[in-house]
Formats: C-alpha cells, sequence, structure tokens
C-alpha cells in the first residue's frame, strides 16, 4: 500500500458519511482514524479531522432515529465519541476515570445483580449496618447506600470516597472495591478520551507519501543491532499526564494494563521511533511490582494516535512479550512498529532472548487462530521450543511455498500455539530459556516456609536483613540451591546487590545486575526448566 492507496480510501469514506445504520458509522469512524494516523498528505489529514470532529453529532442522529446501538459496545469498536458502554474494571481504573471524567462515568446499576455478597464489603462501608446483615433475611443494600450517598446518582462517588477513606494498604482497598463487580457506564459524549480524537499533538506529522513497510522488509536482527533509539525522560508530571491518558485510552477499548494502571510517572521515558511513531515506556513502583520479574509497559502512539501497546515481563536476558497493535491500525507497518518497540526495550534493559506467551499466538484466543498471528511471529524469526513443534512448522513452510494463497488450518493454528516462540538475539546462549517458566520456580520455592528461608539464606549469604517482602521472595528462591553458604564472596555480594536493586527506584538495575550473576542465572534456568 502506498501513498496513492491510503488517499484513494477517502473517497468511500465520504461515501459513507450519508449512511444511517451503526455498521456504516463505525467503518467510516476506523477508516478515518486510520487515516489520521497514517496520512498521505496534509490535505486528507484535514478532511480526515474534520470528518471525525463531526463523529459525535452522527451518533446523536443516529441514536435519535431509533437506531440500535448496542453495535458501538463491541469490543473491537468502543470508545467512539457521543457513544456509551458498560464495563467492569478494577479499582484504581474506576477511581481515575471518575476523577478525569467527572460527570460522565457512572454505576450501571441496571447490569447489576444483587446479591448477599455485599454483606461483607457494606459492614465496612456503613456504621450499624449489621442490625440488617447479621439477622435479616432480606437486605435492602442500594436503600443503604442510597441514604449514605445521598441518592444513588451519587453512589460512585461516595464509594470511592468511602472506599479511600479506609486505614489499611492501597492493595485491601483495590481488593475491598473489586469484590463488588460493579458494572460502570461511561458516557463519553466528546471527551478527550474517546477514541475519536484521543492522542497527542505530535512534533511532526509524518506522510506516507511511499509505500508501507512490508512485513518481509523487517529483518529483526538487523533491527536489533541498530543505533539506539533517541529516548528522553518526561519528569513527573509529564509522566502522570501521559498515564492518565493511557489509562483512559486503555479502558476506552475495555482494556487494562498493569503498568499504566500502577504506572510510576517518574519512570516514564519518551522515545522516537520514526516515521511518526512515539513510544512511551514506564515501570511500576515498589509496591505494584512483580516478586521475581521485571515489569515494564510502553505506549506505541502513531502520529500522536494511540495505536497500540507493549507489556514485558523480564528475569536477567529474557523478557516474555505481549504486543497489541488495535484492531483499527493492524494494516498499518505492524511488524515494523514491533520490531522498533523490541529494539527499544533491548537498548534499556540490556534483554537478549524474546518468548511470545502461547495465548498470543492462539492458545484460547480465536482471534489470534483467526489473524494467524503465530506466522506474523515466526516470520519475523521467532522459532518454536519443542521438537514436535518444530517438524509441524516445518511440513507448513513447505506447503507455503509450494501453494501459493495456502493458509495453515486453525486447527494446525492451535497445535502450534501449545508453547512459546523463542527469538535469541545474535550473541545470546540459544535454547537456554527454552523450558523456563517462572512458575517452576514459584512452585518449586512452595517447599520453603519464607521466615525460616530468610534466615538460612541470610547465614549463607553473610548478612542481616529485616523481614523485607523482597528478600523473603528471593530467599524462598535462594533457598533452593544447593551449596549457597559456598559461593564465592563476589557472588554472593551480587546477588545482594541483586535484591537490593529489586527494591530501588526502577528495575532497570535489577535487571543490569542480573545479567552480569552468571551463577545465579544457572541456578534460576534450572529450577525453572524443570
Amino acid at each position: 500500500m502506498n501513498g496513492t492507496d491510503l488517499a484513494a480510501r477517502l473517497e468511500p469514506l465520504m461515501k459513507l458519511a450519508a449512511a444511517r445504520d451503526a455498521g456504516s458509522l463505525i467503518r467510516l469512524h476506523e477508516g478515518l482514524l486510520f487515516l489520521r494516523a497514517f496520512p498521505p498528505d496534509r490535505r486528507t489529514l484535514r478532511q480526515a479531522e474534520t470528518l471525525l470532529a463531526g463523529i459525535p453529532d452522527r451518533v446523536r442522529r443516529l441514536r435519535e432515529s431509533g437506531a440500535d446501538m448496542s453495535a458501538f459496545e463491541e469490543p473491537e469498536v468502543s470508545g467512539i465519541a457521543g457513544t456509551a458502554f458498560t464495563a467492569i474494571f478494577h479499582y484504581e481504573v474506576v477511581r481515575r476515570l471518575a476523577e478525569l471524567e467527572t460527570g460522565r462515568v457512572a454505576i450501571d446499576w441496571d447490569c447489576y445483580e444483587l446479591t448477599d455478597r455485599l454483606a461483607g464489603p457494606w459492614r465496612r462501608l456503613f456504621p450499624l449496618v449489621e442490625e440488617d446483615t447479621m439477622v435479616e433475611p432480606h437486605i435492602p443494600y442500594l436503600e443503604w447506600l442510597s441514604r449514605a450517598a445521598g441518592g444513588l446518582d451519587r453512589s460512585l462517588e461516595f464509594l470511592l470516597t468511602r472506599i479511600e477513606s479506609l486505614d489499611v494498604s492501597a492493595k485491601e482497598k483495590a481488593d475491598l472495591y473489586d469484590s463488588l463487580q460493579l458494572p460502570v457506564r461511561w458516557e463519553l459524549e466528546s471527551t478527550p478520551a474517546s477514541r475519536t480524537v484521543a492522542g497527542l499533538r505530535p512534533r511532526r506529522v509524518f506522510y506516507h507519501k511511499g509505500s508501507l513497510i512490508r512485513r518481509s522488509e523487517v529483518v529483526l536482527e538487523q533491527e536489533l543491532q541498530a543505533e539506539p533509539l533517541e529516548v528522553e525522560p518526561l519528569g513527573e508530571e509529564g509522566g502522570q499526564a501521559f498515564l492518565n491518558m493511557a489509562v483512559a485510552a486503555s479502558a476506552a477499548r475495555y482494556r487494562e494494563l498493569h503498568g499504566f494502571t500502577y504506572g510510576d510517572p517518574r519512570s516514564v521515558l519518551r522515545a522516537q521511533a520514526g516515521r511518526g511513531v512515539e513510544l512511551y515506556f514506564c515501570g511500576v513502583p515498589a509496591e505494584w511490582r512483580l516478586p521475581l520479574r521485571a515489569y515494564h509497559a510502553a505506549m506505541i502512539f502513531k502520529n500522536g494516535v494511540p495505536a497500540g501497546y507493549f507489556e514485558t515481563l523480564s528475569l536477567f536476558d529474557r523478557m516474555e512479550v505481549g504486543f497489541n497493535l488495535y484492531y483499527t491500525f493492524r494494516e498499518g507497518e505492524t511488524a515494523w512498529i514491533f520490531a522498533r518497540v523490541l529494539r527499544l526495550f533491548s537498548q534499556l534493559l540490556g534483554v537478549a532472548s524474546f518468548s511470545i506467551d502461547p495465548y498470543q499466538i492462539g492458545l484460547e484466543n480465536e482471534e489470534a487462530i483467526a489473524s494467524g498471528a503465530f506466522w506474523f511471529y515466526r516470520k519475523l524469526g521467532f522459532r518454536p521450543v519443542l521438537p514436535e513443534l518444530v517438524r509441524v512448522v516445518a511440513r507448513e513452510e513447505c506447503r507455503l511455498m509450494r501453494k501459493p494463497g495456502y493458509r495453515s488450518p486453525a486447527a494446525t493454528l492451535r497445535r502450534l500455539a501449545v508453547a512459546p516462540l523463542v527469538f535469541d538475539t545474535p550473541g545470546a546462549a540459544e535454547g537456554d530459556w527454552d523450558r523456563f517458566s517462572v512458575r517452576h520456580v514459584a512452585l518449586a520455592a512452595q517447599r520453603s516456609r519464607p521466615e525460616e528461608a530468610a534466615a538460612r539464606v541470610a547465614t549463607a549469604l553473610g548478612v542481616k536483613v529485616g523481614p523485607h517482602p523482597e528478600f523473603l521472595n528471593f530467599a524462598m528462591v535462594l533457598d533452593q540451591i544447593p551449596g549457597l553458604a559456598d559461593w564465592p564472596e563476589a557472588d554472593k555480594r551480587l546477588a545482594m546487590a541483586v535484591i537490593r536493586a529489586k527494591m530501588g527506584p526502577g528495575e532497570t538495575l535489577y535487571l543490569r545486575l542480573m545479567q552480569k550473576h552468571a551463577r545465579l542465572r544457572s541456578e534460576f534456568i534450572r529450577l525453572g526448566s524443570g
């Protein structure tokens, strides 16, 4: 597809502008949004932006005509300006939306089934409620809430305020709210958070006058060995502004990403990837980190339009990768964008082996099966780790070469999706992580009691450590290593440096120190490859 092809897309879209049904309006919206992200020239971009600005009025007229609006609530298209949808989000997402989208977010009681599961949370939120909950068979839960809140229309604000005032940890507050499983209705209207207008002002628009980059033109090895991308920190204020946008942009698509919901605004970096692509990278603060793996995420912007996200879990030089380019933009340089994001993470974190989780390629994921996600990664150089799958892939690749237009049957793709795909960069120890799962490590550690393991490991390493959760977590793993006390002193000191870095302001140093500890790496691989 080249610039002429892109410009030609506008003409059929203009015909859709007169349509009076939801399906046509959705197709118009998605086509315009694609052209906003991949404009061939300034004129097309301005026309697309003008038509997008009129979407809320078109939605309103469609609703007033009595048309069926349910199609706008489907996950593939939710978030269009002027529409609304109901979803169940976790506490921090709802709290942030209620703050950012004042007056547009409320509990959808029509979609909520009242049950006695409310008795426990209600006892923590309302004084005297035990007079009902402990002895009465039928509890008017909503009456208690309405009286306390001053009306059900204020119930979300009241519940969030009451939960936030509790003298418990942030995780306990989140657990309490999440136990309610409340459906929230978001009336998008003309909010800047809608997919129709959400985005950043790009430094400079990249116009696609030539052809879009095809997957066959992307060589992942070359990309990962290229010059580092230009990166700059945003500062805490800029980082928080990005995270607010990322939370809303994800929620508009029925999505939540741990790194955006609990992101550390001090960690946010912006990278210029080229061709109008900007990448916003972030980590999470200590209280929201995983016990062993380092967590990082990134949002992808194309000419200022949120186009997708990247989520990673890293240990030593290994990274588990989750990549999603939103439906609207999957015709647009997906492989090149993926390679650029992988290059950024390799640059920042020093990782050398990348693993694609089976879900990403089709395990219990029919969307990935339908899209042929396995072949997207395979044609970029990822390889299966199970010998029996190597044979299946070889047979399918022969068929692809012999039969133009051949597509692997869905049953074959499901068979190929039972194990991860791996890519090792040149110079990496190929195959070291093929059988690894952090779950194996965690399950092996269940043989130890945390406090007892911590005491044994502290003695073996010759240190005195307080009851820090991070040390307890690591101690349970180190307690599974035979001969830990006999390690050289340099290895013991480096192991403690790794643990302290896990408690530090960011997890980049944690990974870099891990990558220096060959002995610890070997033991983790042994425990995780059981």
